[in-house]
């Protein structure tokens, strides 16, 4: 693609010049940007942004991509950069790009660029992008549902090693014919990003929360819930709370913190798992540290949770609990939740063994 000055959105994507060096280092050697893009040489320096500019840049082109600085329409001041690689030849497809300094983030301007680019990429005859996205860059993620991407799936290890480890991606994905417009969000972002009746607040799981959660799901009476009923490791709780805003964006689950209103304490999860989307069913999981038990914060939880997803579009949620944890059952009662049966040897137990759940629903039609 010809790598010719193209504006709007409020941002303009021109060809990369020398005077885009000071900038190229200072986005390129930027902790953020190194730690999403590891190819990067390092120390990234002027040496490496004249390389770019003059060597790096006309090789994706001369290869059948595209490469721009994305610019202040303004002052033609560089913000960042970005570009295409051409995939297939034959199926007209490319893999989109970018990085964005420091000093322009939280701005729109990755997400103007992208847009400006993915439409001028279809205008010249592509008929397929990708945009892959490790799963801690939430930023990106959510570039790529404003700009009207599809998450197609995690594609496993296929990131570049860093410290050993290969990473996984999650792909992006829009066609030349997909309709215009943000992609759709099962599960949008909580108002005010959350959800309080003045007693208990629940907030999106964050990587802080770790010491909370690792406690909370090594409890015996936790664990016997799991599947399987066996404590967690530290890394695994360590994951799921750096994912949380992933499987988030995805419409996965809506994983959350319990906080008690009136210390600001971390004391519990809450977890909205969309099992069905195409029926509109989610399930409704949850537990608190025994220090807030028995004071009305899992039930204000489950009420806060229920007329939230009811609000964003789910018809129906459903929860299990063991026969024998009457408590639960009456947190699902006072919040509306109807007792509908009892499933036999529901989920795996202990040494082989089989436990009954009791299924508790509550539709948006229900009265409360």
């Amino acid at each position: 693609m010809t790598p010719e000055t193209i504006e709007g959105y409020g941002v303009r994507l021109r060809p990369c010049d020398p005077a885009d060096v000071p900038g190229t280092v200072a986005g390129c050697a930027d902790p953020e940007t190194r730690r999403f893009i590891p190819l990067l040489p390092d120390p990234y320096d002027a040496d490496s942004a004249r390389w770019w500019i003059t060597e790096g840049a006309p090789a994706a082109r001369a290869a059948g991509g595209a490469a721009y600085t994305i610019a202040d329409p303004a002052t033609d001041r560089l913000l960042g950069s970005i570009g295409l690689t051409r995939l297939s030849a034959e199926r007209a497809t490319y893999e989109i790009g970018y990085w964005v300094g420091p000093s322009a983030r939280g701005r729109g301007v990755a997400t103007a660029a992208t847009r400006l680019l993915t439409e001028r990429a279809f205008a010249a005859g592509a008929a397929r992008l990708e945009l892959l996205t490790h799963q801690e860059n939430v930023p990106s993620q959510r570039t790529a549902l404003t700009c009207g991407y599809r998450r197609e799936g995690v594609r496993r290890g296929a990131g570049t090693p860093r410290d050993g480890v290969r990473p996984d991606l999650v792909v992006w994905a829009r066609l030349a014919d997909d309709p215009p417009g943000p992609t759709a969000r099962p599960l949008p972002d909580l108002p005010d990003g959350r959800l309080t009746d003045g007693m208990v607040t629940l907030r999106r799981v964050e990587p802080a929360d770790e010491d909370m959660m690792y406690r909370l799901h090594t409890l015996p009476e936790v664990v016997a819930s799991r599947v399987p009923p066996a404590p967690p490791d530290r890394a695994s709780i360590a994951r799921r709370c750096r994912l949380a805003a992933s499987h988030w964006l995805a419409g996965d689950a809506a994983d959350l913190t319990v906080v008690d209103a009136a210390t600001g304490t971390p004391v519990g999860g809450c977890l909205l798992a969309y099992d069905e989307p195409a029926t509109g069913q989610a399930m409704l999981g949850y537990s608190l540290l025994p220090e807030a038990r028995g004071r009305g914060l899992a039930s204000g939880t489950v009420r806060l949770v229920a007329d939230w997803a009811f609000g964003v579009g789910v018809a129906r949620l459903w929860a299990g609990t063991r026969p024998e944890n009457v408590a639960s059952q009456r947190v699902l009662e006072r919040a509306g939740f109807r007792r509908e049966g009892l499933l036999r040897g529901r989920l795996p137990g202990l040494a082989g063994t089989r436990t009954d759940t009791v299924i508790f629903g509550r539709l948006a039609s229900d009265a409360q």
